[in-house]
């Protein structure tokens, strides 16, 4: 059987915990940012684990991620 493909798309903003969950950017901070306020700002900072229900749209493109 040939090898299942890994979504490059997703191995670029996407990477695995140690416990399986997916870890990723925040969004919305690339611009726009006068209008946010100073608490969203600071939020979001560093990386989010992402929720279960966006977990199981983004599993199946990695196959390989453990």
């Amino acid at each position: 059987m040939p090898k299942m493909k890994t979504k490059s798309s997703c191995k670029k903003r996407f990477k695995m915990t140690a416990s399986g969950r997916i870890k990723a950017g925040q969004a919305g901070k690339r611009h726009g940012m006068i209008k946010r306020t100073n608490k969203f700002i600071r939020d979001a900072r560093g990386t989010t684990v992402l929720s279960k229900a966006d977990e199981q749209i983004i599993k199946p493109m990695m196959p390989y991620a453990r």
